[in-house]
């Protein structure tokens, strides 16, 4: 028989083994889910220790950050029967923490690997039946990403997975050997035509600029001499007012000479009508005679020297 001393230190090992496997980690980023005999439970438990019911829970991380799956080699058969492989596609996605429990429940711990792996392996073969080698390898190649996202998306959305697609990178497809230095040469070719183009631009565009400074020059000369023509008629012009003004105050100035002249004259006349008087025109007879040499006597004393008959003389005229 087990005696208590016994006991105690065997129910003390059973305890810490029970609280060792009860006690488990959840990592930052993800939540935890549980399974009790192949059920899952409506809960998840946060980031940090936990504790559940040991040896009968089975327990998940569900990372509920932002992560890349990357999905690789995927072959695909073009539309002309030509086989290539795409070495890699990098899709950037995240699951909705409050749809984890749904997402679980419908698709599985794994629920990536029906909605993103094999849907994108799903999408590039159908891309390529689609589409010839051309339009996969060269003309519509940049259109795969936003194809394969939209793709993605459109379906995570249709069945309700809580998934969002944030991004999808895929590289460029292995393609025959052949057929790559076919494209090699051909992309060479196009790039020498692209350099010729290139220079005829610029040999074109080096024409115009030396076609539009010449017309330039011309437009500014033909414009000086416009403006020198126009600045001569005005110097003209000015020249022509000024001689006009200056024949204009020459005629004033000599029709006032002429009117002071007139007036003067009309004065003097004014004043010669008023001094001819008889006794003035006496005076002046006297003062005449007395400035001669000879003195006449005598009876024959010659009229001149008679006193003036100015009253005969009117009557006369």
């Amino acid at each position: 028989m087990f005696t208590s001393e016994r006991v105690i230190p065997v129910a003390i090992v059973v305890f810490a083994m029970f609280l060792q496997a009860s006690i488990h980690k959840i990592h930052e980023g993800h939540v935890g889910v549980y399974y009790i005999g192949g059920r899952l439970l409506d809960a998840y438990t946060e980031a940090g220790y936990n504790v559940m019911f040991p040896f009968f829970t089975r327990v998940h991380e569900m990372q509920i950050t932002i992560q890349t799956d990357e999905v690789t080699n995927i072959p695909c058969g073009t539309r002309g029967g030509v086989m290539i492989t795409f070495e890699k596609v990098e899709v950037v996605n995240i699951l909705d923490k409050n749809r984890v429990i749904q997402t679980v429940r419908n698709y599985g711990i794994d629920y990536d690997k029906i909605w993103i792996f094999d849907k994108i392996h799903h999408e590039i073969n159908q891309f390529c039946s689609q589409h010839t080698l051309q339009d996969v390898y060269i003309e519509k190649f940049d259109t795969v990403d936003d194809r394969i996202k939209e793709a993605l998306q459109r379906d995570c959305n249709t069945y309700d997975t809580g998934i969002r697609i944030i991004a999808v990178r895929v590289t460029k497809p292995k393609i025959p050997e052949i057929v790559r230095r076919n494209y090699e040469e051909m992309e060479a070719q196009k790039t020498q035509y692209m350099i010729a183009v290139e220079h005829q631009k610029v040999v074109e565009k080096q024409a115009e600029t030396e076609r539009r400074r010449l017309q330039i020059e011309a437009e500014t000369a033909a414009s000086v001499a416009s403006i020198r023509k126009q600045q001569e008629i005005m110097e003209q012009e000015a020249a022509k007012n000024v001689s006009r003004i200056k024949d204009e105050m020459h005629i004033a100035r000599e029709k006032a000479y002429a009117d002071a002249e007139h007036y003067k004259l009309q004065q003097e006349a004014i004043a010669n009508s008023k001094l001819l008087t008889k006794e003035y025109l006496e005076l002046k007879r006297v003062q005449a005679i007395s400035n001669l040499s000879k003195i006449y006597f005598g009876n024959s004393i010659p009229a001149m020297f008679s006193p003036l008959d100015l009253s005969n003389t009117n009557n006369k005229k």
